[in-house]
């Protein structure tokens, strides 16, 4: 989400992430097949991360799943969806029986997020957007 968008409405999906292994294929094909830009960040020790934009609006990202930590992560989407208040919704996502993947986490300049599964849902994320 960029800096000079407004904040999200709240119950909204606002974020499409891949995980694969092969990003720089995958880049490829999707700035070809649907003309987005990408720009790439620098995650530290998780690696290289690309941003993928139509004009100036962050739509969607990916990443490379590497080493032992995330050796189950198949080539995938991830969808986020926004919410007030991240730590509340994991909550309420365990009561309601989901399982939690990755517990609440601060993402710098981006905001609070979190991943879920339950059979009936599958994956999905949250994400509580920084105050703007």
């Amino acid at each position: 989400m960029a800096e000079t968008q407004a904040a999200p409405a709240t119950g909204i999906f606002v974020w499409n992430e891949l995980a694969t292994r092969d990003p720089r294929t995958a880049l490829s094909i999707l700035t070809s097949l649907f003309g987005w830009k990408s720009e790439e960040m620098d995650m530290g020790p998780e690696g290289k991360y690309t941003i993928f934009k139509v004009g100036d609006q962050r739509v969607g990202g990916c990443w490379a799943p590497q080493g032992e930590k995330h050796a189950d992560v198949p080539t995938s989407w991830l969808n986020y969806v926004s919410v007030k208040n991240a730590d509340v919704t994991v909550k309420n996502a365990e009561r309601l029986g989901m399982k939690v993947k990755v517990p609440a986490t601060d993402i710098p300049n981006v905001g609070r997020f979190a991943v879920f599964e339950h059979a009936a849902t599958g994956v999905l994320a949250i994400l509580e957007p920084r105050p703007m």
